[in-house]
Protein backbone atom coordinates (compact mmCIF):
# COMPACT_ATOMS: atom_id res chain seq x y z
CA UNK A 1 0.00 0.00 0.00
CA UNK A 2 1.30 3.36 -1.09
CA UNK A 3 2.21 5.98 1.31
CA UNK A 4 -0.72 7.86 -0.23
CA UNK A 5 -3.17 5.67 0.03
CA UNK A 6 -2.72 5.38 3.77
CA UNK A 7 -2.76 9.16 4.07
CA UNK A 8 -5.94 8.69 2.26
CA UNK A 9 -7.18 6.17 4.56
CA UNK A 10 -6.54 7.92 8.18
CA UNK A 11 -8.16 11.33 6.40
CA UNK A 12 -11.64 9.21 6.15
CA UNK A 13 -11.28 7.60 9.37
CA UNK A 14 -10.62 10.99 11.08
CA UNK A 15 -13.96 12.44 9.08
CA UNK A 16 -16.30 9.54 10.18
CA UNK A 17 -15.21 10.09 13.71
CA UNK A 18 -15.66 13.76 13.73
CA UNK A 19 -19.26 13.61 12.06
CA UNK A 20 -20.50 10.66 14.62
CA UNK A 21 -18.99 12.73 17.46
CA UNK A 22 -21.01 15.73 16.08
CA UNK A 23 -24.50 13.72 15.66
CA UNK A 24 -26.15 14.84 18.22
CA UNK A 25 -27.83 11.57 20.55
CA UNK A 26 -31.85 11.29 20.68
CA UNK A 27 -33.13 11.61 24.64
CA UNK A 28 -35.06 10.22 26.06
CA UNK A 29 -38.34 10.51 27.96
CA UNK A 30 -36.77 9.21 31.19
CA UNK A 31 -34.12 11.43 31.08
CA UNK A 32 -36.25 14.62 30.83
CA UNK A 33 -38.59 13.53 33.55
CA UNK A 34 -35.22 13.39 35.76
CA UNK A 35 -32.99 16.72 34.03
CA UNK A 36 -35.78 19.08 33.53
CA UNK A 37 -35.69 22.60 35.08
CA UNK A 38 -37.51 25.67 35.22
CA UNK A 39 -36.40 28.58 36.23
CA UNK A 40 -40.16 30.26 35.70
CA UNK A 41 -42.36 28.31 38.04
CA UNK A 42 -46.00 29.63 38.29
CA UNK A 43 -47.93 27.56 41.49
CA UNK A 44 -51.81 26.82 40.73
CA UNK A 45 -53.78 29.52 42.59
CA UNK A 46 -54.95 26.83 45.59
CA UNK A 47 -51.03 27.93 46.98
CA UNK A 48 -52.85 31.29 47.33
CA UNK A 49 -55.19 30.17 49.66
CA UNK A 50 -55.80 32.21 52.98
CA UNK A 51 -54.84 29.83 55.43
CA UNK A 52 -56.34 32.13 58.09
CA UNK A 53 -59.40 31.95 56.49
CA UNK A 54 -59.05 27.63 55.93
CA UNK A 55 -58.40 27.45 59.86
CA UNK A 56 -61.33 29.11 60.49
CA UNK A 57 -63.37 26.59 58.65
CA UNK A 58 -66.48 25.84 60.50
CA UNK A 59 -65.92 21.90 60.39
CA UNK A 60 -62.45 22.41 61.55
CA UNK A 61 -63.87 24.64 64.14
CA UNK A 62 -66.19 22.44 65.89
CA UNK A 63 -65.04 19.01 64.76
CA UNK A 64 -61.37 19.23 65.02
CA UNK A 65 -58.78 20.02 67.32
CA UNK A 66 -54.71 21.31 65.92
CA UNK A 67 -51.72 22.16 68.01
CA UNK A 68 -49.02 24.04 66.59
CA UNK A 69 -46.39 21.82 65.67
CA UNK A 70 -46.85 22.61 62.02
CA UNK A 71 -45.41 26.46 62.72
CA UNK A 72 -41.94 24.26 63.83
CA UNK A 73 -39.61 24.81 60.68
CA UNK A 74 -38.86 21.94 57.89
CA UNK A 75 -37.02 19.18 58.98
CA UNK A 76 -33.81 19.16 56.06
CA UNK A 77 -34.43 16.39 53.81
CA UNK A 78 -32.03 15.08 50.53
CA UNK A 79 -32.83 15.54 47.00
CA UNK A 80 -32.10 11.11 47.64
CA UNK A 81 -34.09 11.12 50.56
CA UNK A 82 -37.22 12.65 48.37
CA UNK A 83 -36.79 9.97 45.47
CA UNK A 84 -36.39 7.26 47.56
CA UNK A 85 -39.82 7.85 49.23
CA UNK A 86 -41.66 9.20 46.21
CA UNK A 87 -40.50 5.32 44.41
CA UNK A 88 -41.84 3.54 47.33
CA UNK A 89 -45.44 4.76 47.13
CA UNK A 90 -47.77 2.68 46.21
CA UNK A 91 -49.32 4.55 43.16
CA UNK A 92 -50.24 3.49 39.45
CA UNK A 93 -49.36 6.78 38.21
CA UNK A 94 -45.90 7.50 38.03
CA UNK A 95 -44.41 9.87 40.65
CA UNK A 96 -41.16 11.09 39.13
CA UNK A 97 -38.58 13.37 41.17
CA UNK A 98 -36.94 16.70 39.86
CA UNK A 99 -35.84 19.79 40.52
CA UNK A 100 -39.19 21.03 39.39
CA UNK A 101 -41.30 18.45 41.71
CA UNK A 102 -38.55 19.65 44.46
CA UNK A 103 -39.61 23.22 44.26
CA UNK A 104 -43.61 22.07 44.89
CA UNK A 105 -42.52 20.43 47.45
CA UNK A 106 -40.57 22.48 49.12
CA UNK A 107 -43.63 25.14 48.97
CA UNK A 108 -46.04 22.82 50.76
CA UNK A 109 -43.74 21.80 53.61
CA UNK A 110 -41.91 25.05 54.36
CA UNK A 111 -44.46 27.76 53.30
CA UNK A 112 -47.27 25.91 53.45
CA UNK A 113 -47.10 24.02 56.48
CA UNK A 114 -49.91 25.66 58.18
CA UNK A 115 -52.15 24.85 54.99
CA UNK A 116 -51.29 21.37 54.99
CA UNK A 117 -52.10 21.14 58.53
CA UNK A 118 -55.57 22.30 57.66
CA UNK A 119 -56.20 20.39 54.56
CA UNK A 120 -54.98 17.40 56.62
CA UNK A 121 -57.66 17.57 58.52
CA UNK A 122 -60.26 18.53 55.88
CA UNK A 123 -59.22 15.36 54.37
CA UNK A 124 -60.71 13.18 57.29
CA UNK A 125 -64.02 14.76 55.97
CA UNK A 126 -63.38 14.73 51.60
CA UNK A 127 -60.92 11.92 51.14
CA UNK A 128 -63.66 9.26 51.79
CA UNK A 129 -65.96 11.09 49.26
CA UNK A 130 -63.08 11.06 46.58
CA UNK A 131 -62.14 7.47 47.14
CA UNK A 132 -65.72 5.98 46.73
CA UNK A 133 -66.21 7.81 43.71
CA UNK A 134 -62.51 6.62 42.19
CA UNK A 135 -63.07 3.33 43.22
CA UNK A 136 -66.79 3.11 41.45
CA UNK A 137 -64.87 4.37 38.29
CA UNK A 138 -61.71 1.77 38.38
CA UNK A 139 -59.62 4.79 38.71
CA UNK A 140 -56.09 4.91 40.37
CA UNK A 141 -57.39 6.10 44.57
CA UNK A 142 -53.69 8.87 44.24
CA UNK A 143 -56.20 10.69 42.10
CA UNK A 144 -58.37 11.77 45.08
CA UNK A 145 -55.09 14.35 45.68
CA UNK A 146 -55.85 16.50 42.58
CA UNK A 147 -58.74 18.70 44.71
CA UNK A 148 -55.74 19.46 46.92
CA UNK A 149 -53.91 21.07 43.98
CA UNK A 150 -57.33 22.52 42.73
CA UNK A 151 -59.22 23.71 45.74
CA UNK A 152 -57.42 23.30 48.48
CA UNK A 153 -60.43 21.46 49.49
CA UNK A 154 -63.06 23.81 49.72
CA UNK A 155 -66.20 23.04 47.99
CA UNK A 156 -67.08 27.12 47.15
CA UNK A 157 -63.70 28.07 45.77
CA UNK A 158 -63.96 30.25 42.50
CA UNK A 159 -61.04 30.48 40.18
CA UNK A 160 -60.41 33.85 38.49
CA UNK A 161 -61.25 32.10 35.19
CA UNK A 162 -64.59 30.58 36.63
CA UNK A 163 -64.28 27.19 37.50
CA UNK A 164 -65.34 25.46 40.64
CA UNK A 165 -66.25 23.42 43.55
CA UNK A 166 -64.01 21.07 45.04
CA UNK A 167 -62.66 19.55 41.67
CA UNK A 168 -62.61 23.10 39.86
CA UNK A 169 -65.49 22.40 37.10
CA UNK A 170 -65.72 25.18 34.31
CA UNK A 171 -69.49 26.21 33.70
CA UNK A 172 -69.06 24.47 30.18
CA UNK A 173 -67.68 21.17 31.13
CA UNK A 174 -70.24 20.94 34.32
CA UNK A 175 -72.94 21.44 32.22
CA UNK A 176 -71.95 19.33 29.61
CA UNK A 177 -71.35 16.24 32.18
CA UNK A 178 -75.06 16.31 33.02
CA UNK A 179 -74.64 18.82 36.12
CA UNK A 180 -77.39 21.57 37.50
CA UNK A 181 -75.92 24.92 37.51
CA UNK A 182 -78.28 28.06 38.35
CA UNK A 183 -79.08 30.58 40.82
CA UNK A 184 -80.13 28.56 43.46
CA UNK A 185 -78.44 24.98 42.68
CA UNK A 186 -74.58 24.39 41.53
CA UNK A 187 -74.19 20.98 41.87
CA UNK A 188 -70.41 21.75 40.79
CA UNK A 189 -70.07 22.92 44.04
CA UNK A 190 -71.80 19.38 45.57
CA UNK A 191 -69.01 16.97 46.90
CA UNK A 192 -70.85 13.64 46.43
CA UNK A 193 -72.23 14.70 42.62
CA UNK A 194 -68.87 16.62 41.11
CA UNK A 195 -66.66 13.86 42.42
CA UNK A 196 -68.48 11.02 40.75
CA UNK A 197 -68.68 13.44 37.47
CA UNK A 198 -64.85 14.04 37.71
CA UNK A 199 -64.19 10.54 38.18
CA UNK A 200 -66.28 9.74 34.86
CA UNK A 201 -64.50 12.65 33.36
CA UNK A 202 -60.76 11.58 33.92
CA UNK A 203 -61.68 8.73 32.82
CA UNK A 204 -62.58 9.55 29.37
CA UNK A 205 -59.22 11.44 29.66
CA UNK A 206 -57.46 8.80 29.89
CA UNK A 207 -59.21 6.37 27.17
CA UNK A 208 -58.25 9.02 25.05
CA UNK A 209 -54.52 9.60 25.74
CA UNK A 210 -53.62 6.01 27.46
CA UNK A 211 -51.34 8.19 29.96
CA UNK A 212 -52.16 9.17 33.27
CA UNK A 213 -49.74 12.60 33.00
CA UNK A 214 -51.33 13.67 29.79
CA UNK A 215 -55.01 13.00 31.32
CA UNK A 216 -54.42 15.31 34.50
CA UNK A 217 -52.90 17.82 32.48
CA UNK A 218 -55.78 17.45 29.99
CA UNK A 219 -57.74 17.91 32.92
CA UNK A 220 -56.44 21.14 34.18
CA UNK A 221 -56.06 23.22 31.08
CA UNK A 222 -58.18 21.03 28.48
CA UNK A 223 -57.77 18.07 25.86
CA UNK A 224 -57.35 21.17 22.76
CA UNK A 225 -54.41 22.85 24.90
CA UNK A 226 -52.64 19.16 25.02
CA UNK A 227 -53.16 17.73 21.88
CA UNK A 228 -51.64 21.39 20.76
CA UNK A 229 -48.71 20.87 22.48
CA UNK A 230 -48.35 16.95 21.58
CA UNK A 231 -48.65 17.91 17.50
CA UNK A 232 -45.96 20.93 18.15
CA UNK A 233 -43.25 18.39 19.91
CA UNK A 234 -43.35 16.32 17.15
CA UNK A 235 -43.86 12.62 16.48
CA UNK A 236 -43.51 10.03 18.81
CA UNK A 237 -44.79 8.46 22.28
CA UNK A 238 -45.20 11.29 24.07
CA UNK A 239 -46.48 12.08 28.16
CA UNK A 240 -46.58 15.41 30.13
CA UNK A 241 -42.93 15.64 30.51
CA UNK A 242 -41.73 15.80 27.07
CA UNK A 243 -44.82 17.93 25.78
CA UNK A 244 -43.86 20.55 29.15
CA UNK A 245 -42.37 23.43 27.23
CA UNK A 246 -44.99 23.83 24.60
CA UNK A 247 -47.33 23.58 27.37
CA UNK A 248 -49.44 27.22 29.24
CA UNK A 249 -47.03 28.35 32.61
CA UNK A 250 -49.74 27.54 34.57
CA UNK A 251 -50.33 23.56 33.05
CA UNK A 252 -46.67 23.15 33.50
CA UNK A 253 -47.11 23.48 37.01
CA UNK A 254 -50.26 21.10 37.73
CA UNK A 255 -48.86 17.68 37.32
CA UNK A 256 -45.61 18.55 39.77
CA UNK A 257 -47.63 20.31 42.07
CA UNK A 258 -50.06 17.14 41.81
CA UNK A 259 -46.79 14.73 42.77
CA UNK A 260 -45.95 16.97 45.46
CA UNK A 261 -49.47 16.24 47.11
CA UNK A 262 -49.30 12.96 47.25
CA UNK A 263 -45.79 13.58 48.45
CA UNK A 264 -46.61 15.87 51.44
CA UNK A 265 -49.91 13.74 52.16
CA UNK A 266 -48.58 10.66 52.98
CA UNK A 267 -45.04 11.69 54.56
CA UNK A 268 -45.95 15.10 56.32
CA UNK A 269 -44.87 13.52 59.89
CA UNK A 270 -41.39 13.25 57.96
CA UNK A 271 -41.44 16.87 57.51
CA UNK A 272 -42.89 17.69 61.05
CA UNK A 273 -46.16 19.01 60.57
CA UNK A 274 -48.77 18.36 62.90
CA UNK A 275 -52.00 17.69 61.12
CA UNK A 276 -55.52 18.82 62.38
CA UNK A 277 -56.87 15.77 63.64
CA UNK A 278 -60.80 15.09 64.16
CA UNK A 279 -62.14 15.46 68.11
CA UNK A 280 -65.31 14.10 66.90
CA UNK A 281 -66.55 11.71 63.94
CA UNK A 282 -68.96 13.24 61.35
CA UNK A 283 -71.35 10.45 59.86
CA UNK A 284 -73.90 11.69 57.74
CA UNK A 285 -76.88 10.60 55.97
CA UNK A 286 -79.30 12.08 53.06
CA UNK A 287 -83.07 12.44 52.65
CA UNK A 288 -85.24 13.48 49.62
CA UNK A 289 -86.62 16.62 49.84
CA UNK A 290 -89.89 17.49 47.46
CA UNK A 291 -90.68 20.43 49.04
CA UNK A 292 -89.39 24.23 48.79
CA UNK A 293 -87.66 24.25 52.48
CA UNK A 294 -85.00 26.97 53.62
CA UNK A 295 -82.00 25.90 55.95
CA UNK A 296 -83.47 28.79 58.56
CA UNK A 297 -86.94 26.41 58.65
CA UNK A 298 -84.51 23.49 58.95
CA UNK A 299 -82.31 24.66 61.62
CA UNK A 300 -84.96 26.54 63.91
CA UNK A 301 -87.20 23.14 64.49
CA UNK A 302 -84.10 20.58 64.54
CA UNK A 303 -81.39 22.46 66.20
CA UNK A 304 -78.52 22.32 63.67
CA UNK A 305 -76.45 25.54 63.05
CA UNK A 306 -77.38 26.87 59.71
CA UNK A 307 -73.58 26.82 59.23
CA UNK A 308 -73.40 23.35 59.79
CA UNK A 309 -75.92 22.76 56.51
CA UNK A 310 -73.99 25.18 54.29
CA UNK A 311 -70.89 23.10 55.21
CA UNK A 312 -72.85 19.75 54.32
CA UNK A 313 -75.09 21.03 51.21
CA UNK A 314 -73.22 23.57 49.71
CA UNK A 315 -74.21 22.96 46.39
CA UNK A 316 -77.64 25.16 47.73
CA UNK A 317 -76.47 28.30 46.67
CA UNK A 318 -79.52 31.12 48.39
CA UNK A 319 -79.53 28.47 52.05
CA UNK A 320 -82.46 27.24 49.80
CA UNK A 321 -83.67 23.43 48.98
CA UNK A 322 -85.99 23.68 45.48
CA UNK A 323 -88.02 20.72 45.94
CA UNK A 324 -90.57 19.90 44.30
CA UNK A 325 -93.27 17.32 42.79
CA UNK A 326 -91.63 17.52 39.60
CA UNK A 327 -87.53 17.05 41.37
CA UNK A 328 -86.44 15.95 44.70
CA UNK A 329 -83.27 17.48 45.82
CA UNK A 330 -80.67 15.07 48.78
CA UNK A 331 -80.01 16.91 51.42
CA UNK A 332 -77.21 15.97 53.68
CA UNK A 333 -77.49 15.57 57.21
CA UNK A 334 -75.69 14.35 60.75
CA UNK A 335 -76.80 11.04 60.17
CA UNK A 336 -78.50 11.08 64.18
CA UNK A 337 -81.13 13.84 62.87
CA UNK A 338 -82.31 12.14 59.28
CA UNK A 339 -85.01 10.75 61.76
CA UNK A 340 -85.75 13.41 63.25
CA UNK A 341 -86.15 15.22 59.88
CA UNK A 342 -88.79 12.95 58.87
CA UNK A 343 -90.17 12.96 62.13
CA UNK A 344 -90.32 16.76 62.04
CA UNK A 345 -91.02 17.13 58.25
CA UNK A 346 -94.35 18.94 58.31
CA UNK A 347 -93.36 21.29 61.53
CA UNK A 348 -89.82 22.26 59.63
CA UNK A 349 -92.34 22.81 55.95
CA UNK A 350 -95.15 25.15 58.40
CA UNK A 351 -92.63 26.85 60.08
CA UNK A 352 -92.94 30.36 59.33
CA UNK A 353 -94.04 28.85 55.86
CA UNK A 354 -95.55 32.83 55.12
CA UNK A 355 -92.19 34.40 55.20
CA UNK A 356 -90.46 31.56 52.40
CA UNK A 357 -92.97 30.97 50.76
CA UNK A 358 -92.79 32.03 46.90
CA UNK A 359 -95.61 33.81 44.75
CA UNK A 360 -96.72 31.87 41.76
CA UNK A 361 -99.89 34.58 41.15
CA UNK A 362 -99.89 38.31 42.44
CA UNK A 363 -102.20 40.41 41.90
CA UNK A 364 -101.38 44.08 41.93
CA UNK A 365 -101.42 46.01 45.29
CA UNK A 366 -101.04 42.29 46.96
CA UNK A 367 -98.74 42.35 50.25
CA UNK A 368 -96.28 40.24 50.56
CA UNK A 369 -97.13 37.21 52.59
CA UNK A 370 -95.03 37.38 55.23
CA UNK A 371 -96.81 41.09 56.49
CA UNK A 372 -97.85 40.37 59.60
CA UNK A 373 -100.79 42.22 59.71
CA UNK A 374 -103.43 43.37 57.29
CA UNK A 375 -103.44 47.27 55.95
CA UNK A 376 -106.83 47.20 57.22
CA UNK A 377 -106.37 45.86 61.28
CA UNK A 378 -105.76 48.21 64.12
CA UNK A 379 -102.47 48.41 64.47
CA UNK A 380 -102.35 51.75 67.82
CA UNK A 381 -101.40 50.92 70.83
CA UNK A 382 -104.51 51.94 73.37
CA UNK A 383 -105.11 54.85 75.02
CA UNK A 384 -102.98 55.52 78.30
CA UNK A 385 -105.66 56.90 80.00
CA UNK A 386 -108.34 54.58 78.66
CA UNK A 387 -109.31 51.51 81.31
CA UNK A 388 -109.37 48.14 79.84
CA UNK A 389 -112.91 46.00 79.15
CA UNK A 390 -112.99 44.18 82.67
CA UNK A 391 -112.49 47.89 83.98
CA UNK A 392 -108.51 47.51 85.28
CA UNK A 393 -106.92 50.71 85.94
CA UNK A 394 -105.03 51.95 83.46
CA UNK A 395 -101.52 51.50 85.44
CA UNK A 396 -101.87 48.01 86.06
CA UNK A 397 -102.17 47.34 82.07
CA UNK A 398 -99.27 45.34 81.05
CA UNK A 399 -96.67 47.46 78.63
CA UNK A 400 -97.67 45.20 75.53
CA UNK A 401 -100.23 45.71 73.38
CA UNK A 402 -103.49 43.92 73.96
CA UNK A 403 -102.78 42.98 69.75
CA UNK A 404 -100.01 41.97 67.78
CA UNK A 405 -98.08 44.90 66.95
CA UNK A 406 -96.19 44.67 63.50
CA UNK A 407 -92.27 45.64 63.48
CA UNK A 408 -92.75 45.95 67.45
CA UNK A 409 -90.81 44.61 69.88
CA UNK A 410 -91.83 43.39 73.97
CA UNK A 411 -90.17 41.95 76.99
CA UNK A 412 -91.96 39.30 78.84
CA UNK A 413 -90.92 38.82 82.23
CA UNK A 414 -91.67 34.99 83.13
CA UNK A 415 -93.88 34.65 86.05
CA UNK A 416 -94.34 31.29 88.25
CA UNK A 417 -95.73 28.45 86.73
CA UNK A 418 -95.41 29.70 83.24
CA UNK A 419 -92.87 27.84 80.41
CA UNK A 420 -91.68 28.71 76.85
CA UNK A 421 -94.96 26.72 75.25
CA UNK A 422 -97.25 29.04 77.73
CA UNK A 423 -95.43 32.21 76.89
CA UNK A 424 -95.56 31.84 73.05
CA UNK A 425 -99.41 31.09 73.36
CA UNK A 426 -99.60 34.68 74.95
CA UNK A 427 -97.81 35.98 72.08
CA UNK A 428 -99.35 33.72 69.31
CA UNK A 429 -95.22 32.72 67.96
CA UNK A 430 -93.51 29.37 67.91
CA UNK A 431 -91.10 28.30 70.95
CA UNK A 432 -88.42 27.70 68.78
CA UNK A 433 -88.81 31.24 67.82
CA UNK A 434 -88.09 32.53 71.55
CA UNK A 435 -85.57 30.09 71.47
CA UNK A 436 -83.80 31.78 68.80
CA UNK A 437 -84.53 35.22 69.74
CA UNK A 438 -82.94 34.85 73.20
CA UNK A 439 -80.14 32.38 72.38
CA UNK A 440 -81.93 29.71 74.65
CA UNK A 441 -80.39 26.37 74.38
CA UNK A 442 -82.55 24.38 76.39
CA UNK A 443 -87.00 24.50 76.97
CA UNK A 444 -86.77 25.63 80.32
CA UNK A 445 -87.12 29.09 81.49
CA UNK A 446 -86.81 30.51 85.15
CA UNK A 447 -88.83 32.91 87.17
CA UNK A 448 -87.66 36.47 86.63
CA UNK A 449 -86.08 35.99 83.87
CA UNK A 450 -86.35 38.67 80.94
CA UNK A 451 -87.36 37.47 77.31
CA UNK A 452 -87.29 39.61 73.84
CA UNK A 453 -90.19 38.83 71.50
CA UNK A 454 -89.52 40.51 68.50
CA UNK A 455 -91.72 41.58 66.17
CA UNK A 456 -95.25 41.21 67.82
CA UNK A 457 -97.01 42.23 71.34
CA UNK A 458 -99.01 39.90 73.27
CA UNK A 459 -102.36 37.83 71.65
CA UNK A 460 -103.83 37.69 75.18
CA UNK A 461 -102.51 40.70 77.61
CA UNK A 462 -100.21 38.28 79.98
CA UNK A 463 -101.40 38.73 83.80
CA UNK A 464 -99.48 37.38 86.36
CA UNK A 465 -100.95 35.65 89.97
CA UNK A 466 -100.26 38.65 91.82
CA UNK A 467 -101.14 41.03 89.34
CA UNK A 468 -104.33 39.52 88.98
CA UNK A 469 -104.66 39.80 92.78
CA UNK A 470 -103.63 43.66 92.85
CA UNK A 471 -106.57 43.80 90.23
CA UNK A 472 -109.12 42.17 92.46
CA UNK A 473 -108.03 44.64 95.33
CA UNK A 474 -108.50 48.00 93.20
CA UNK A 475 -111.29 46.77 91.69
CA UNK A 476 -112.90 46.27 95.42
CA UNK A 477 -111.45 49.55 96.78
CA UNK A 478 -113.46 51.45 93.97
CA UNK A 479 -116.58 52.91 94.01
CA UNK A 480 -119.21 50.68 92.20
CA UNK A 481 -119.93 52.31 88.62
CA UNK A 482 -123.48 53.14 88.13
CA UNK A 483 -125.64 51.16 85.41
CA UNK A 484 -125.23 53.80 82.85
CA UNK A 485 -121.61 53.78 83.27
CA UNK A 486 -121.37 49.97 83.55
CA UNK A 487 -123.57 50.09 79.76
CA UNK A 488 -121.28 52.50 78.30
CA UNK A 489 -118.34 50.88 79.63
CA UNK A 490 -119.32 47.57 77.55
CA UNK A 491 -120.39 49.07 74.83
CA UNK A 492 -116.75 51.05 74.39
CA UNK A 493 -115.00 47.74 75.18
CA UNK A 494 -117.34 46.22 72.58
CA UNK A 495 -116.10 48.61 69.84
CA UNK A 496 -112.70 47.66 70.99
CA UNK A 497 -112.51 44.19 70.41
CA UNK A 498 -114.64 44.26 67.60
CA UNK A 499 -112.22 46.43 64.72
CA UNK A 500 -113.86 46.68 61.32
CA UNK A 501 -112.76 43.39 59.19
CA UNK A 502 -112.51 43.32 55.61
CA UNK A 503 -115.57 41.84 53.37
CA UNK A 504 -112.99 39.30 51.02
CA UNK A 505 -109.37 37.99 52.00
CA UNK A 506 -107.09 37.58 48.92
CA UNK A 507 -105.38 33.88 49.61
CA UNK A 508 -102.10 33.36 49.94
CA UNK A 509 -99.90 30.64 49.28
CA UNK A 510 -100.03 27.98 51.73
CA UNK A 511 -102.41 29.93 53.88
CA UNK A 512 -105.57 27.22 54.93
CA UNK A 513 -109.23 28.06 56.12
CA UNK A 514 -107.62 27.39 60.26
CA UNK A 515 -105.20 30.47 59.50
CA UNK A 516 -107.54 32.74 57.53
CA UNK A 517 -110.16 31.91 60.56
CA UNK A 518 -107.54 32.81 63.56
CA UNK A 519 -106.46 36.12 61.55
CA UNK A 520 -110.28 37.56 61.10
CA UNK A 521 -111.78 36.42 64.73
CA UNK A 522 -114.46 34.58 63.11
CA UNK A 523 -114.77 29.98 62.68
CA UNK A 524 -113.92 27.66 59.77
CA UNK A 525 -117.70 27.16 59.46
CA UNK A 526 -118.78 30.64 59.18
CA UNK A 527 -116.08 31.36 56.42
CA UNK A 528 -117.37 27.86 54.63
CA UNK A 529 -121.04 29.07 54.98
CA UNK A 530 -120.40 32.62 53.86
CA UNK A 531 -118.78 31.16 50.54
CA UNK A 532 -120.93 28.58 49.85
CA UNK A 533 -117.55 25.70 50.41
CA UNK A 534 -118.05 22.29 50.59
CA UNK A 535 -114.30 21.40 51.48
CA UNK A 536 -111.29 22.89 53.43
CA UNK A 537 -109.54 23.15 49.79
CA UNK A 538 -108.31 26.86 49.07
CA UNK A 539 -106.32 28.12 46.17
CA UNK A 540 -103.35 30.45 46.03
CA UNK A 541 -104.80 34.26 44.62
CA UNK A 542 -108.20 33.62 44.71
CA UNK A 543 -110.57 35.79 46.77
CA UNK A 544 -113.38 34.62 49.88
CA UNK A 545 -115.76 36.43 51.72
CA UNK A 546 -115.42 36.98 55.07
CA UNK A 547 -118.25 37.43 57.20
CA UNK A 548 -118.73 40.32 60.08
CA UNK A 549 -118.91 38.88 63.23
CA UNK A 550 -121.95 39.72 65.23
CA UNK A 551 -124.03 41.27 62.43
CA UNK A 552 -126.96 39.09 62.75
CA UNK A 553 -126.96 39.29 66.85
CA UNK A 554 -126.97 42.48 66.91
CA UNK A 555 -130.08 42.42 64.52
CA UNK A 556 -131.49 39.74 66.39
CA UNK A 557 -131.20 41.88 69.90
CA UNK A 558 -133.10 45.11 67.96
CA UNK A 559 -136.00 42.97 66.36
CA UNK A 560 -136.44 41.39 69.65
CA UNK A 561 -136.24 44.64 71.23
CA UNK A 562 -139.22 46.40 68.49
CA UNK A 563 -141.01 43.01 68.75
CA UNK A 564 -141.56 43.60 72.78
CA UNK A 565 -141.75 47.53 72.38
CA UNK A 566 -145.22 46.60 69.89
CA UNK A 567 -146.43 44.09 71.72
CA UNK A 568 -146.57 46.25 75.16
CA UNK A 569 -147.99 49.00 72.72
CA UNK A 570 -150.92 46.74 72.14
CA UNK A 571 -151.30 45.72 75.62
CA UNK A 572 -151.75 49.17 76.65
CA UNK A 573 -154.40 49.85 74.08
CA UNK A 574 -156.67 46.61 75.00
CA UNK A 575 -156.88 48.03 78.73
CA UNK A 576 -157.82 51.43 77.60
Amino acid sequence: MTLRKLLSLSLLTLSLGLSAAAKPQKTSILDIKESITDSDIVFPESFETDTRKLLENWYLKNYTSTDDKYRSSDVRTSDDQIRHRLSQMPTVIEMPFNSIVRSYIDRYTQRGRAQVAATLGLANYYMPIFEQALEEAGLPLELKYLPVVESALNPNAVSRHGATGLWQFMLATGKGLGMEVNSLVDERRDPYISSRKAAKYLKDLHSTYGDWSLAIAAYNCGPGAVNKAIRRAGEGKHDFWSIYKYLSPETRGYVPAFIAANYVMTYYPEHGISPVLPTKPLVTDTVGISDRIHFNQISAVLDIPVEELRLLNPQFRADLVPGSAEKTYMLILPSQQVHAYIVSENQIKEYEADKYARRDVVEPGDTPSDTPLLASEDTTLPDENLSNADNTPAEEIPAASSRRTAGASTTHKVAAGETLASIAEIYGVNPADIKRWNNLRRNSVRVGQQLRIAGSGPTVAPQTAPARQNQSVAQSSQPKPSKNQQTASRKNSKKQRQPAKPTEHSIKNGENLTVIAQKYGVTVDEIKKANGMKDDNLRAGKSIKIPTKGTKTSKGKKNRKNSSASKSKKRSKKRR
